[in-house]
């Protein structure tokens, strides 16, 4: 983990605090306690979870007698960390009715006023910011994990009212060239990191072109529409025979001519980018195009020259939608080929901290970029997101590359 500058950290603290609590607010205490399915997790728990990170590894640790708000609720609230003991079941985060959604906030409250102490401590930089990125984090799942759960509620609810939307119309395709060679990747050692990001090496890269946009809804239609789902000889093993088991035909959120956003049923429009896929449709659709997917390398060569606060990503309480652009961050995240896996040298941080994501380099493919529901500032060019292949709740998307 990098060294953090304490300067910011407490103006960072109060409004990554706050925005978890702005986009909560619209939800009641039933909508923050459904969990939809395994791999989302109810908005109640994301917001307890993030006050327990603070309360475990900060106030209790380092703030000198602390005593926890209340002792039983680690084993609600811890998420995959073995060293802190025995935890409810993933799955069953759903059946916590209990905290209410109002003591969980005076949860938040208590540790926001006791974190106050602390704040301007050094030493205690680079936790407290990886405590904020890991906040950003669930600010991201908060949202597209209450998607999945209005979405699967028959009337459909809406989180937001739509807001109004200028028309939008599909760029052409152009391409952005790398002549390839030796090139480091990383981070370098400066500002905040995840330990997964580094160490800083190098690669050799070959010719190659990354898109300068991204896959459309109307692109994708054409690839429904020409049989993509129903032709295996576009698919990888794995990836088709996900495809006939799930009766995959489209994109999650699609039905006929809509998708299904934070502000209900809408129109879909052809010219936004598509989103709501799996690696399997990723990989298959940049088959069909006649293309493929970059490698990781290959898409943070290319990053080097662009803003990753930039684009269409998240700065408040509104309903998130990716609009199109031709920016390489904001909109959606985007599928790599490459798997994710440890760098050279990659070490673990030592303490419970390094259960953050080295145990997980196993059978998941890294997405880069960011999207609608990504906290402006939270991404980097060296940012490894990484999910299993069939995961598609999240804000997904495809970026095709081709080689030269």
């Amino acid at each position: 983990m990098a060294p953090a500058a304490t300067a910011d950290l407490p103006a960072q603290f109060t409004a990554t605090r706050r925005m978890t609590a702005e986009l909560a607010a619209p939800l009641s205490d039933a909508d923050a306690t459904v969990q939809s399915m395994p791999d989302a997790s109810p908005a109640k728990w994301h917001l307890a979870h993030t006050a327990w990170f603070f309360e475990t590894f900060l106030l209790r640790d380092h703030l000198p007698g602390y005593r926890l708000f209340r002792d039983d609720w680690p084993f609600l609230f811890n998420s995959y960390y073995e060293a802190e003991g025995q935890r409810i079941a993933r799955d069953s985060r759903g059946v916590l009715s209990r905290p209410s959604l109002a003591e969980v906030l005076d949860w938040r409250a208590h540790v926001d006023a006791a974190m106050e102490q602390l704040l301007d401590d050094p030493a205690l930089a680079p936790l407290i910011r990886l405590g904020i990125a890991h906040e950003q984090q669930h600010q991201e799942l908060l949202l597209t994990d209450i998607k999945h759960a209005f979405f699967s509620n028959p009337a459909g609810p809406a989180m937001w009212s739509a807001p109004s939307q200028a028309p939008a119309e599909t760029p052409g395709q152009g391409w952005w060239r790398h002549p390839g060679g030796t090139v480091p990747v990383g981070h370098s050692g400066e500002g905040f990191s995840f330990d997964n990001e580094g160490p800083r090496h190098r690669v050799l890269l070959e010719l190659f072109a990354l898109a300068d946009r991204l896959v459309t809804n109307g692109e994708w239609a054409q690839f429904i529409a020409d049989g993509g789902y129903r032709t295996p000889s576009l698919w990888l093993a794995d990836g088709w025979d996900w495809v006939c088991r799930q009766g995959i035909v489209a994109p999650l959120y699609w039905r006929g001519d809509e998708q299904f956003t934070h502000t209900g049923w809408q129109q879909r429009n052809a010219h936004r980018p598509a989103t709501h896929v799996s690696y399997w449709e990723a990989d298959a659709f940049a088959t069909w195009a006649g293309h493929r997917l970059p490698t990781e390398f290959e898409w943070e060569a290319i990053a080097v020259d662009h803003a990753s606060d930039a684009g269409n990503q998240l700065d408040g309480g509104a309903p998130p939608l990716p609009q199109g652009g031709g920016g390489l961050f904001g909109d959606c995240w985007q599928f790599t080929r490459s798997a994710y896996l440890p760098y050279p040298r990659f070490r673990p941080e030592a303490g419970a901290v390094g259960e953050y994501n080295g145990k997980f380099m196993a059978g998941q493919w890294v997405l880069k970029g960011a999207s609608c529901a990504t906290p402006r500032g939270h991404s980097r060019g060296t940012y490894r997101n990484f999910f299993h292949p069939h995961q598609r709740w999240q804000f997904t998307g495809v970026r095709l590359a081709c080689d030269l």
